[in-house]
C-alpha cells in the first residue's frame, strides 16, 4: 500500500509582503489529500480534484 502522487499540479510562486512592503519569494503549495480506491491502494490528489471526483461519483449513483 504505497502512496503515489497522481496530481500533476505544481506550487505557485508568489511574493510574501511584510508590513514594510518588502517582498520575498514564497511558494503556495498544493493541498494534497490521501484517498483510497476500491482495492485499498492509497494515492494523493489535490483537494480540488478530490472534490470533483466525489461529485462525479455522487452524480453517477
Amino acid at each position: 500500500m504505497s502512496r503515489t502522487n497522481i496530481s500533476r499540479k505544481k506550487p505557485n510562486s508568489a511574493n510574501a509582503r511584510s508590513h514594510a512592503c518588502n517582498s520575498t519569494k514564497r511558494q503556495q503549495k498544493v493541498n494534497l489529500q490521501v484517498v483510497r480506491d476500491e482495492n485499498g491502494n492509497k494515492f494523493r490528489i489535490s483537494a480540488q480534484e478530490k472534490k470533483t471526483l466525489l461529485k462525479s461519483e455522487k452524480k453517477a449513483a
